[in-house]
């Protein structure tokens, strides 16, 4: 191995193709859908515990920050929907050139941002 190549480690300086970001934002996605659904869960539970419960949880999420950790997690959820269902699609063998991934990979950001949008939306 050539010791002499020049080696970059500054990220920011990185150009990275687009389906690279978007592998990088599936996982990210993932892991924050992993926390989300602690706190969904914890909701759920305080909701089905009486009636008191689903009017705290009511109250809770009539404020703006519960409203944006909300809709954080229903984004999250979308865009891994999306990218996942670009991932079966490449299984099946759709999308698996270059310029298909490349495409692909601008269509979830594309459709992505859509359902995003259509959250917040939903949300407010």
């Amino acid at each position: 191995m050539n010791h002499k190549r020049p080696v970059n480690l500054d990220i920011s300086t990185i150009k990275l193709p687009v389906t690279a970001k978007v592998s990088i934002l599936h996982r990210v996605s993932g892991v924050i859908l992993v926390a989300a659904v602690a706190v969904l869960m914890w909701m759920l539970d305080t909701s089905l515990e009486s009636a008191e419960g689903f009017a705290s949880i009511s109250e809770i999420f009539s404020s703006t920050p519960a409203k944006l950790l909300l809709w954080a997690c229903l984004a999250a959820l979308a865009y891994h929907l999306v990218a996942g269902l670009r991932h079966l699609l490449m299984d099946m063998g759709i999308g698996e050139s270059l310029e298909g991934g490349k495409r692909g990979a601008v269509l979830v950001f594309v459709i992505a941002l859509v359902l995003i949008v259509l959250a917040g939306v939903w949300v407010w």
